[in-house]
């Protein structure tokens, strides 16, 4: 299944990458002793119902219960963290002051589904051991470029003149002051009205680019661009402004709740930056999403990171055997944890590369990174693999690594 949720262009631009070749040799920076705490996570999308509920319009008791079950599947799994999408389409799974109710709960943007998905996910995974890491989506406002189709009273039709068409979806533009501080207070409200163990954000900054297409921010960046050196140096600023203002708001907020975001894992080839990764991905962070993942590891400004390593051990033009040492030195030093994005949902699928249809892959992947110290857990896409498991590969993780319960970092 292509994906429409917050990795849909990274699947894409995965696909363009090389093919497989052998994994080059990495250095392991000392084998790193079991340690009793440690993340094991699974991102729970509500984006294009891609997990739950499994489709909009369903009974609020049915709804609960389908909720329940994957909480209860991440328990039986010995997973101790939820990530839970919560805000997909600059919507609410929540009784948000600022945003509508999100239609794939009912089928109708704005409508009450008779419930509150956030609160009852957060008191129930608490109440099963379970963190609960509400997952925001920042700038995507819909899946199509008609606002007509949003409900009227959305924050996107009262302010057009913030909202960007582009690549067949509609965006609000990071580089008005007033958006980014819109979408936080969004965000900040449910920081306000639940003890959340994370805020946390995917991979989408400025969109995954689209061949032939411009993200027209001409406007903003005649109003705001001046002293910077080009339109690339004042977007980063936008979203580490994002970022830096969001991460001093949640702690102003709540202050033991952490904030964390989960990039695309390649922020620069080594080819275009000597600091960076020995990949030769199609997309880079830094340069084509606008987003310094690097930079925010080294100022300090997140708790936790968790770059989407979706690659199998060996493929040639990004290496899961050589991002994951490149992340552990990064993150060295900062206080910054590291936890590492693993893709689930390829293995089985026949559309992947051969590794993928190897059960074990996965559990490589774990014995793998047990040599680097900087990793502290591993989060897994998504919750419908973490149950149906097609090939086994999740148990299999389970049955070699996870054979005891674990409590998350503190």
């Amino acid at each position: 299944m292509r994906r429409m949720s917050r990795r849909g262009f990274s699947v894409v631009a995965a696909a363009a990458l090389a093919g497989l070749a052998t994994a080059g040799d990495a250095a392991a920076a000392g084998r790193r002793p079991h340690k009793g705490r440690e993340l094991r996570g699974m991102w729970l999308a509500s984006v294009v119902n891609r997990d739950w509920p499994s489709k909009p319009g369903l009974p609020a008791a049915q709804q609960r219960s389908e909720l329940l079950a994957y909480l209860d599947s991440a328990v039986n799994r010995r997973l101790n963290t939820v990530v839970l999408q919560v805000r997909p389409t600059a919507d609410a799974l929540w009784p948000s002051t600022r945003e509508p109710w999100s239609e794939y709960l009912t089928g109708v943007q704005g409508q009450d589904p008779g419930w509150d998905p956030l609160g009852t996910a957060v008191r129930e995974a608490h109440r099963r051991g379970l963190e609960l890491h509400a997952w925001f989506n920042p700038f995507r406002i819909a899946n199509h470029t008609d606002p007509s189709r949003l409900v009227a009273t959305h924050p996107a039709r009262l302010h057009p003149d913030w909202v960007v068409p582009y690549g067949g979806k509609l965006y609000y533009n990071p580089g008005l002051p007033e958006v980014r501080r819109f979408v936080q207070d969004a965000m900040l409200d449910a920081v306000r009205r639940y003890p959340l163990d994370a805020v946390h954000w995917d991979d989408y900054f400025y969109p995954y680019p689209v061949a032939g297409q411009v993200f027209d921010d001409d406007e903003a960046f005649a109003r705001y661009g001046a002293g910077f050196p080009d339109r690339a140096s004042w977007r980063r600023d936008n979203i580490d402004r994002l970022v830096r203002e969001m991460a001093r708001r949640v702690k102003k907020t709540r202050p033991r709740t952490q904030f964390g975001i989960s990039p695309f894992a390649v922020w620069r080839n080594i080819a275009t930056d000597p600091t960076g990764s020995d990949t030769r991905a199609g997309v880079q962070t830094y340069d084509d999403l606008y987003a310094d993942t690097r930079g925010w590891v080294k100022k300090g400004w997140i708790d936790y990171i968790v770059p989407q390593v979706y690659w199998n051990i060996g493929f040639a033009a990004a290496d899961y055997a050589k991002l994951v040492p490149w992340w552990n030195d990064v993150v060295r030093g900062t206080g910054v944890r590291l936890y590492i994005g693993e893709a689930l949902y390829k293995a089985g699928d026949p559309a992947q590369p051969a590794a993928w249809q190897d059960p074990a892959e996965l559990s490589r992947h774990l014995t793998y990174a047990k040599d680097f110290p900087e990793v502290r857990g591993h989060v897994y896409f998504s919750a419908k693999e973490v149950g149906v498991d097609r090939i086994g590969a999740m148990a299999r993780v389970v049955a070699d690594h996870y054979q005891e319960p674990a409590k998350p970092p503190r």
